[in-house]
């Protein structure tokens, strides 16, 4: 039986450079010892595992069994490979060689001692089942090494999948009409950003903290407006108490109060240090950047829906400037340019220098067709071999 232990594991291809012949020698060892068995697959496991119960009673006793004064421990070797020798079924393969190492390592009377060349002899004596421990190891080997290959390859058509995402929308980018007109675009969203981060900052400044995190928690709850929500403790702080009334910049003032300076403007001072300094930090980090659309702006789709959340929210605190502002916005999304007229503002605000020259030089296209034909022979190797 050749099971391919002679081939250098060493000089296998690296299936981090080279996932697919990797792949391909995997699957060739693989099969080359699943051909080659020396039993029945049953069989193979049955006589590894006695022979490596055999070989661990020889390893763990060969001291004591070998010692002239420790008759004591001869015996004990003696019961422990019986017992495990009497697991081994009778018409196991390699079965007379079991029976031999047996042979090696008996006295024939209490004025003999073993040796370790006689535990040496009976290790020999069970060379024939150790070929089946071996191969079995080896192709547990083989079986990692396969597994191993087989991921590797998928993750590296993941990674080529996604570069060529990348350099596709790069090519679409550099498609774009840079002269477009943007300011059509742009105009309306900054003249909305503007809007809602005054009347926001305002509501801050001016607004009861009740009130304020009221509207904020109303924020947290529509999924394309990225607020967090308040900490509840704050909240019902907020709500239950007279403390509330205080806009937040007050309430971050009088954090930083003395305890009995505290006392003469709320009730309960050291409460509204626990509740307040401990959420300082979110308290300080609410803004309006949320509730902005920014540049460049959103696919078209996401913004009309965004668009529809934002006028619920800031139609809670902000004026109708403010409101007019978002709807102009939503409104924006459906002419028929917008999709246009983003694309350039991407282009503009995303390709760099670097990227354009590489655009205008052919080698993106260079790129793009090498990563295609590997794409092509990763996905061909990953569906001519079986998964792990």
């Amino acid at each position: 039986m050749s099971t391919g232990s002679d081939a250098d594991p060493d000089s296998d291809p690296d299936p981090e450079t080279a996932p697919v012949a990797a792949l391909e020698t995997a699957d060739e060892r693989l099969e080359g010892l699943r051909a080659e068995p020396p039993a029945d697959p049953e069989a193979v496991d049955t006589v590894a595992d006695a022979y490596e119960s055999v070989a661990e009673v020889l390893d763990r006793w060969e001291d004591r069994a070998t010692d002239w004064d420790d008759f004591e421990g001869y015996v004990e070797f003696r019961d422990a490979l019986s017992e495990t020798l009497a697991s081994v079924p009778e018409d196991v393969p390699e079965s007379e060689a079991f029976l031999a190492a047996d042979d090696h390592v008996k006295t024939s009377g209490v004025s003999k001692s073993l040796t370790e060349a006689d535990f040496e002899a009976a290790r020999e004596a069970l060379a024939p089942a150790r070929r089946y421990a071996d191969y079995r190891e080896e192709l547990s080997a083989v079986e990692d090494r396969y597994r191993r290959a087989y991921r590797i390859a998928e993750r590296r058509r993941r990674e080529v999948d996604d570069r060529i995402d990348d350099l596709e929308r790069l090519r679409r980018l550099g498609d774009a009409d840079l002269e477009a007109p943007v300011e059509r675009l742009r105009e309306p969203i900054e003249r909305y950003d503007a809007a809602v981060t005054e009347a926001f900052d305002a509501f801050r400044r001016e607004a009861p903290a009740r009130e304020f995190l009221g509207v904020v928690r109303t924020a947290a709850g529509y999924p394309l407006v990225d607020v967090r929500a308040p900490p509840s403790e704050l909240q019902a702080y907020v709500e239950s108490t007279p403390a509330g009334d205080h806009p937040v910049p007050e309430l971050l003032e009088y954090a930083e109060y003395s305890t009995s300076k505290l006392s003469h403007y709320v009730e309960e001072p050291s409460l509204l240090k626990r509740r307040v300094a401990t959420n300082r930090t979110y308290l300080e980090e609410l803004s309006a950047a949320p509730l902005c659309v920014g540049w460049p702006p959103p696919p078209a789709d996401r913004l009309r829906f965004r668009s529809e959340e934002l006028l619920s929210v800031v139609d809670r605190f902000a004026g109708e400037k403010t409101v007019r502002a978002v709807r102009a916005v939503r409104a924006r999304t459906r002419d028929d340019d917008y999709d246009r007229l983003r694309e350039t503002a991407v282009a503009r605000a995303e390709l760099t220098d670097a990227e354009r020259r590489r655009l205008e030089s052919g080698a993106v296209a260079e790129e793009l067709e090498e990563l295609r034909e590997r794409r092509r022979r990763l996905t061909a190797a990953l569906e001519r071999y079986e998964p792990p």
